[in-house]
C-alpha cells in the first residue's frame, strides 16, 4: 500500500507475494519474477519457497529481522549471487550482542525520532491506581484518541495459557463493567489472518476505542492516532517486548503514554519496571534486559548456546569485543584466502566449532 505507489513514480513494478495469494494470481508473480518484469516483490516468508526464482535479484531486505531465523535469512540470499543483505529491527539489542550476531555486517543505528514524534510518557503502576488509571483512559478516548490494552497469556488450573481466554475474557470484563459505553474490540494470535485484518483495519479506521489484544500487535501495527498503551501484568514481559510495545503508540504528532500495570513487588521486579521508565533508548533498555536476563533469555532458544567467555562479559565488555571484531576483520582481510598452514588451521578449527554448535541444535 506505501511502496508500491512510490516505486511506481520511478517505473518500477512491484508485486506482493503471501502466503494467502490466490493460485492464479501467484502463478502469474511467480512468472513475473523469473523473466524480470517485476522489479519489487514485497512479501511473508511465502518468498523463501523453492519455486520462488529470481530473474537477478540484487537487493534482500529482511524486516524485523529478529522474526526470522538464520536459516531463513540464508535461503533467500542464496536466490541469487551474492545479493546486497539489509536486515531492519526496532527491537532493541545490546550492542555487545550486535558484534557477535552481526558481526559480519556494516551496523547503522537511527537513534531520533521522526519528524514532529514526541518521546512517549511511561509509568509503572500497582493496582491501588486502577481507578485513576481507567479516568485516563476514558480522559484520552475523549479527546478522540484510542487505546491498546495488552494482556498476557493466562494460564487456569495448571493448564497450557490460552491466550483467547485471556484477553476475551477480560474485553468482556471492560465493556460489561468498567466502559460500557465505549467500544472496544479483541484481537489474538489464534484468530484468522483475515480475521485478524479486519479487526485492525477497524481500529485503524477509528471504528473502536480500546483494541484489547495480546502481543500479536507487537510489531507491524501503525495506527497514528492510538496515543495510549497499556500493559496489564507487565512483569511477564521481557523489558526489549515492552520497549516493543511501547513503540505501537508515539507514531503520531499527540502527546503518547504507555502504562504498566503490575501486582509484583519484588524489588527487582520494580527494579526492572523502572529501567523502562527511565528511558526511551533502546540500547540502554536492551543492556539492563542481558544483565537480569542473559542471553540464553534474552534471544530465546535458538541462541541458548551463546557461550560464557573466558575473558569477556557480555554485559560490560563492549571496548574488547570490539578489538576482538576488529582483529578477527584484519585477518581476514590479510590471511582469509591464503593457502599456509597457519590459515588452514585455523579454517579447520572454526570448521570444526560449526559442527559442534549445528550437532547441538539438532
Amino acid at each position: 500500500e506505501n511502496l508500491a505507489p512510490l516505486f511506481a513514480r520511478f517505473g518500477l513494478h512491484c508485486a506482493l507475494l503471501t502466503g494467502s495469494t490466490r493460485v492464479r494470481e501467484r502463478r502469474a508473480i511467480l512468472a513475473g519474477l523469473a523473466d524480470g518484469t517485476i522489479d519489487l516483490c514485497i512479501g511473508t516468508h511465502a518468498l523463501l519457497t523453492e519455486d520462488v526464482q529470481y530473474a537477478r535479484l540484487g537487493l534482500v531486505i529482511t524486516d524485523e529481522q529478529h522474526r526470522f531465523g538464520v536459516d531463513q535469512r540464508a535461503a533467500l540470499s542464496k536466490k541469487a549471487d551474492s545479493p546486497h543483505m539489509l536486515v531492519l529491527s526496532a527491537t532493541p539489542i545490546p550492542r555487545t550482542l550486535a558484534l557477535i550476531i552481526y558481526g559480519d555486517l556494516d551496523v547503522s543505528i537511527i537513534d531520533e525520532l521522526p519528524p514532529g514524534r514526541q518521546k512517549v510518557d511511561t509509568f509503572a503502576v500497582g493496582e491501588s491506581y486502577r481507578q485513576r488509571l481507567n479516568g485516563f483512559i476514558r480522559k484520552q478516548v475523549a479527546e478522540g484518541h484510542q487505546v491498546f490494552i495488552v494482556c498476557p497469556l493466562v494460564a487456569e488450573d495448571d493448564q497450557l495459557p490460552d491466550e483467547r481466554k485471556a484477553v476475551t475474557a477480560y474485553a468482556q470484563k471492560l465493556q460489561n463493567e468498567v466502559f460500557p459505553d465505549l467500544r472496544i474490540s479483541v484481537l489474538h494470535g489464534r484468530m484468522k489472518s483475515r480475521e485478524k485484518e479486519s479487526v485492525m483495519a477497524a481500529f485503524a479506521a477509528g471504528e473502536s476505542d480500546i483494541l484489547v489484544s495480546t502481543t500479536v500487535v507487537e510489531v507491524g501495527v501503525d495506527v497514528p492516532n492510538a496515543n495510549l498503551m497499556v500493559v496489564e501484568n507487565a512483569e511477564r514481559f521481557g523489558l526489549s517486548q515492552l520497549h516493543q510495545l511501547r513503540g505501537r503508540v508515539g507514531r503520531g504528532s499527540s502527546k503518547s503514554y504507555c502504562i504498566l500495570t503490575t501486582h509484583n513487588r519484588n524489588p527487582d521486579t520494580i527494579a526492572r519496571l523502572k529501567a523502562l521508565c527511565k528511558t526511551n533508548d533502546g540500547f540502554r533498555i536492551a543492556e539492563e534486559d542481558l544483565k537480569l536476563r542473559g542471553p540464553g533469555d534474552f534471544f530465546g532458544s535458538r541462541q541458548s548456546g551463546l557461550p560464557a567467555f573466558r575473558m569477556a562479559d557480555l554485559s560490560f565488555d563492549l571496548e574488547l569485543l570490539k578489538q576482538a571484531q576488529e582483529a578477527s576483520a584484519q585477518w581476514i582481510d590479510r590471511c582469509g584466502t591464503q593457502d599456509t598452514p597457519e590459515a588452514n588451521a585455523l579454517r579447520q578449527r572454526v570448521g570444526q566449532l560449526f559442527q559442534r554448535a549445528q550437532g547441538t541444535m539438532n
